[in-house]
């Protein structure tokens, strides 16, 4: 469900690239084949675990279109870059160290994606009880603006899907990214 509502950001036609951030084991590539039968995607996954990495070139060593590089940085410029629960588990880490880090990770996205870009979020927890300790949660409004003021995407909330959380559609306007 998750990654349905990141790829809501794709525009799908013959051809796109998509970064994807955080891509683990490459878990996206299985629902990108399923739905995406009339669509070439040039993916590439990035992660901060090695491990994941190295599970990911194993699992889908058979496919020479995919690639997956483990890194803190994204290394190209893409169509569209998702990130699906990267930020969700905050740990030890104080608040702002964390929120320092996401603003760091959704510029890095924004500069590494032509036309847009998606990222999911735990939702605040409701009637004030605190979230689960290690877990980070937010309001929509906090990352939505916060992507409109600094990068100038227009930023849409998609929530209401199930789960106890919400996505973050960035788009980029229409004289931008057709220039």
């Amino acid at each position: 469900m998750r990654f349905v509502q990141l790829l809501k950001i794709c525009k799908f036609g013959a051809h796109l690239t998509l970064n994807d951030i955080g891509c683990g084991y490459g878990a996206l590539i299985d629902l990108l084949d399923r739905r995406l039968l009339d669509t070439t995607v040039d993916y590439l996954g990035v992660d901060l675990s090695e491990a994941m990495v190295t599970q990911a070139r194993r699992l889908w060593a058979h496919r020479a279109d995919l690639r997956f590089v483990h890194s803190a940085n994204i290394p190209r410029r893409a169509d569209y870059s998702v990130a699906s629960g990267v930020f969700n588990v905050q740990l030890q880490h104080a608040r702002y160290d964390w929120e320092a880090f996401i603003a760091s990770t959704l510029e890095q996205m924004n500069h590494s994606s032509a036309l847009g870009f998606a990222v999911n979020f735990l939702k605040e927890a409701v009637g004030g009880r605190p979230a689960k300790v290690g877990l980070y949660t937010t309001s929509p409004e906090r990352w939505a603006t916060h992507c409109a003021a600094c990068f100038g995407v227009e930023a849409e909330v998609v929530d209401g899907y199930g789960l106890h959380e919400f996505t973050l559609l960035m788009r980029r306007g229409k004289l931008e990214h057709e220039n």
